[in-house]
């Protein structure tokens, strides 16, 4: 499977962007599947529910299935967090896992970038991040890619077609379906 992160800081749009190629990609013929890094104590499950009451109860894994879809939950009860390739291997085949966060592993990504949140762009300390979505002029040290060959492709958060194919070139995929 191809793999292609989207990074940036909480609050730049990744998931406004992830959400809007993956039905680009998608109407293209390609199966996408979704990772997403999540903070610490994030939670699927409902109190109440009877998945929930299984999984507060010790269980390790809790499985929920129904006629439409299917979720397993696994606690980690202190065991270490697992890696981007863990969970990777955990996915049914597609043709593209976009991978939303993991911005410190080393896969290909697009930076999505907002001067309003007022952080510094990831890229140039960030050699896996291959192209940049942004809807703000860069601070001026940073329009070029510093320390890079040639600079980076850049994209307005709005040139999802665009985007989507700069994605499949990059992962070696044709613009239009296998």
């Amino acid at each position: 499977m191809k793999l292609f992160g989207l990074a940036g800081w909480s609050g730049s749009g990744k998931t406004t962007l992830m959400v809007q190629l993956i039905p680009e990609l998608t109407g293209r013929g390609y199966r996408v599947s979704t990772l997403k890094h999540a903070h610490h104590d994030f939670d699927v499950d409902q109190p109440g529910k009877d998945s929930h009451r299984h999984r507060t109860a010790g269980a390790t894994e809790v499985l929920v299935a129904s006629s439409r879809r299917w979720a397993l939950m696994h606690e980690l009860r202190g065991a270490p967090e697992p890696t981007l390739a863990d969970l990777v291997s955990k996915l049914s085949p597609v043709d593209l896992v976009l991978v939303e966060g993991f911005k410190r592993d080393p896969i290909p990504k697009l930076e999505i970038w907002r001067a309003e949140n007022g952080k510094a762009p990831l890229f140039p300390e960030d050699p896996t991040v291959v192209a940049l979505a942004a809807d703000d002029p860069l601070p001026a040290p940073l329009s070029g890619a510093e320390g890079r060959a040639a600079p980076l492709p850049r994209f307005a958060l709005d040139a999802v077609p665009t985007i989507a194919t700069f994605i499949l070139a990059h992962v070696g995929l044709p613009p239009y379906g296998p």
